[in-house]
């Protein structure tokens, strides 16, 4: 148990830090799962308005001390990828048979 006043704050400011950090780690993982919903759909339009969102919960998590800047980063790049790999997917779609 902490006894001096400045050890006592730290104490409270560690618990109230980690319930922040607690509840955005779940809300970014919320809204990756909704992006990877989405693209497993096969939805371009739906993909691209959750990664938007994600992408938006991403960078917030990163400028706090929840998650570190690149961390965020490549997070985001790794989502990017698949969303463009669904886009290449739905470009190219299904190839008409020759006769």
């Amino acid at each position: 148990m902490a006894h001096s006043l400045s050890a006592k704050k730290r104490v409270r400011q560690n618990t109230r830090r980690k319930t922040l950090n607690r509840s955005r780690r779940s809300q970014v993982k919320t809204q990756v799962k909704r992006f990877e919903a989405a693209l497993s759909e096969g939805n371009v339009a739906t993909a691209e308005e959750q990664f938007r969102a994600t992408g938006k919960k991403l960078d917030k998590a990163g400028t706090t001390s929840t998650m570190h800047k690149k961390t965020a980063a490549r997070k985001k790049s790794r989502l990017a990828k698949k969303l463009n790999a669904l886009k290449a997917k739905q470009a190219v779609g299904p190839q008409p048979k020759q006769a």
